[in-house]
């Protein structure tokens, strides 16, 4: 373990953040054309990009903290000190540039994340108003439709909320 590895750690990482970015716009889009068929599919996406996130974040903290150990910084150390404690100049560039890249990538996220939460939000509200409709509605399906939207937003919306990515944060200095 050492810098090499953490370098790809942290490419893989940027790499989940993108595909988690592109799921979150994704699902948006698909909010914001009212075409809630489709959440599902798109919170069953997020979930998976979620974990893998997740795991590449696992990976990332072991070889942070082998360089972390071999460069004399605290096992706990976040990326900005691992790149003002790194050996060389090269390693010290590397690290920020990748601190930076990640930075800008989270506040992405957590742009799409609060768009996404807005958007289901809204949906949520939408839906109880079109259920009490429903209900008056001498239609059985068009309340069984209802109920089914509501219930693929609420779940969709736990998943969104679950994007936030704390501990990414917290390894970036952003918290």
């Amino acid at each position: 373990m050492g810098a090499e590895e953490l370098s790809a750690s942290l490419w893989r990482e940027r790499r989940g953040l993108e595909l988690l970015l592109f799921r979150l716009e994704t699902q948006l889009l698909y909010l914001n054309a009212d075409q809630f068929q489709w959440l599902a599919f798109t919170s069953a996406d997020l979930e998976s990009a979620v974990e893998n996130l997740r795991f590449e974040t696992l990976a990332r903290n072991v070889e942070a903290s082998a360089v972390a150990a071999q460069w004399g910084a605290p096992p706990q150390a976040t990326l900005p000190h691992l790149a003002a404690t790194a050996p060389t100049d090269v390693w010290g560039a590397l690290l920020q540039e990748h601190h930076s890249e990640l930075s800008v990538l989270v506040g992405q996220v957590n742009s799409a994340r609060e768009a996404n939460i807005g958007a289901l939000r809204a949906a949520l509200e939408g839906s109880a108003r079109d259920a009490e409709a429903a209900g008056m509605s001498p239609e059985p399906a068009d309340e069984l439709a209802v109920h089914a939207r509501h219930v693929a937003s609420e779940r969709a919306l736990a998943v969104v909320q679950e994007c936030g990515q704390p501990l990414v944060k917290e390894f970036l200095g952003l918290d």
